[in-house]
This record gives C-alpha cells, sequence and structure tokens, in this order.
C-alpha cells in the first residue's frame, strides 16, 4: 500500500471510529515494548495523548528552537576507537543468537497493514505517537551513558555522522546526547501539535501531515541507528534484546508499508534490516 496514493482517499468522518475503542491491544504508555496491534485494532490517538509519557532529557540538552530538517554526511575521520567500538557493536547486533531475537515470530505485516474500518491519517498517527513514546522510553534507560565526553559526535557507526539543522538553517555538529534529546523534543512537540496531530472530532489532518510523518520517522530512524551501533551491549545486559528487536523491526515494516522512509536513509542499519527480510519479520 502507498500511503503517498492512499492518504487523500481517506477521511475522517465516521462517527464510529472516534466514538469507539474496541482494540485491547495497544501498548500501555508506561510499559517497554511488550507486544503489537491487533488486526481489527480501532483505536485513535486521542485515547493515546491521554497518557502520554514526558521526554527523556539529559544535561546536554539546551536548545530546542530547530525545524528538525537535519542533514547526513559521511566520513572516515572517526578516532580509532570510535571506529573499534563501531564495528564491536556492529558485529554485536547482527551475531548468533541476537540477531534473531525477537518477541514476534512471522512477519510484521499484517500488523502494520491498515485494519478495515480505521482511517489511514488516525492509524498512522497512532503508530508514530507509540512508536515515538516506546523509543524514548528505551533511550530513557541508556540516556545517563550518552555524555557528550564518550559521543561528542552524534552517529551511526564511524561512516554516518548526523549534523543537526539550527533554528538560522545553520548545520552543526552536536553531541549525541544534545541531538537526541532535541530530536526528541521537537517530535513531542509535533504529535502534542493539535493543528497537525488533531485528536478532536471535525479536524482534518493538514496538508503538510505526510511530510511532517516523514521527518519524524528519519529523526526515530537516526536514534535507532545509533543506539544500535554504539548500545547495544547495555541493552543485551538489561535482557531486551527481544524487545528492541522487535520494536525495530515493527518500526521498519510500517515505514516501508506507507513509504515513510528512503532506502538510502537506513543505510546505517542496512545490513540489518537485510537480515530481518531473510528471516521474514521485514517484509
Amino acid at each position: 500500500m502507498s500511503f503517498f496514493n492512499t492518504f487523500k482517499g481517506f477521511g475522517r468522518s465516521s462517527k464510529k471510529n472516534k466514538s469507539q475503542n474496541v482494540g485491547t491491544s495497544a501498548m500501555p504508555v508506561n510499559s517497554v515494548y511488550t507486544s503489537a496491534h491487533g488486526s481489527n485494532s480501532k483505536l485513535s490517538l486521542r485515547q493515546m495523548q491521554m497518557q502520554s509519557s514526558p521526554v527523556r532529557h539529559s544535561a546536554n540538552s539546551h536548545n530546542s528552537s530547530s525545524n528538525g530538517q537535519n542533514q547526513t554526511y559521511h566520513t572516515n575521520g572517526s578516532s580509532p576507537t570510535t571506529r573499534e567500538g563501531a564495528k564491536s557493536q556492529q558485529a554485536l547486533f547482527l551475531s548468533e543468537p541476537f540477531v534473531r531475537t525477537a518477541l514476534v515470530k512471522g512477519s510484521f505485516k499484517t500488523i502494520v497493514q491498515l485494519p478495515k474500518y480505521v482511517d489511514l491519517g488516525e492509524w498512522v498517527a497512532l503508530n508514530v505517537f507509540e512508536f515515538f513514546t516506546n523509543l524514548n522510553q528505551f533511550y530513557g534507560i541508556i540516556a545517563e551513558y550518552v555524555t557528550a565526553d564518550a559521543y561528542p559526535k552524534m552517529n551511526a557507526g564511524p561512516h554516518t555522522d548526523y549534523m543537526w539543522l539550527d533554528a538560522n538553517n545553520r548545520q552543526v555538529s552536536l553531541p549525541a546526547g544534545q541531538y537526541i534529546d532535541l530530536a526528541l523534543t521537537w517530535i513531542n512537540n509535533k504529535v502534542s501539535d493539535q493543528t497537525l496531530f488533531p485528536t478532536q472530532n471535525g479536524y482534518p489532518f493538514p496538508s503538510n501531515f505526510v511530510q511532517d510523518i516523514q521527518r519524524i520517522i528519519v529523526q526515530m530512524f537516526r536514534i535507532f541507528a545509533h543506539m544500535y551501533h554504539h548500545h547495544f551491549d547495555k541493552i543485551i545486559h538489561l535482557s531486551l534484546e527481544a524487545h528492541w528487536n522487535s520494536l525495530f523491526a515493527h518500526f521498519v515494516s510500517f515505514a516501508k508499508e506507507f513509504n515513510l522512509v528512503d532506502r538510502r536513509d537506513m543505510s546505517p542499519l542496512e545490513p540489518l534490516i537485510e537480515n530481518l527480510e531473510k528471516q521474514g519479520k521485514i517484509i
């Protein structure tokens, strides 16, 4: 299904969809990723936003005045320690048994597909809200380790650095912790914006909804990539690799289902995505 080709064809006028909350498999916001939606879910973003959890912040966060449109550049200038550490982490998240560890057996295809009688905009908004909530919680587990001294640049391995575009449209290099805090704050502001994520009957999704969703997905992917490349050992230490891998496979499956991210933007985790595709978790 193409999100671009179908979004305009769906409205939000169904009173039945807006007045019922039949789905019982929605993830509780206060729990780490444990389960996925049922295929017959008739959920609305409104119920989820009422339970929103606060964004995780570290001492590295200073200024969130940015439009969130940041750029990527590639470099081979990382220090030997950085290259070695990233290589070790990559070997870890691609190695057995960790690469196959997951909560869900089989494909996420049927989980991410638009359920019958559910508005497309509501479905996309709800899922993005849940992905953000769970990613924010996972980052909160390892945030104390993401210091400016240990991670002076936001990157996903030795060959991909992420630049932040500030309020003056200047690309700036930030420590990973500060970048992630700014990104999470920016996403939180977006999903809390009633003009972009309307929660009241009669308010349509705006014309820039698709564009902003794509930008949100890209930012969340960058956080996934950084955590896989630099903090997967901590996730294993906490025995959360099955939850983390399942969340990521669910996230990528959803992004692919609705064409929300370019494959090139996922290149830092391309070997992992290809592995999950071979396993049949991502189609």
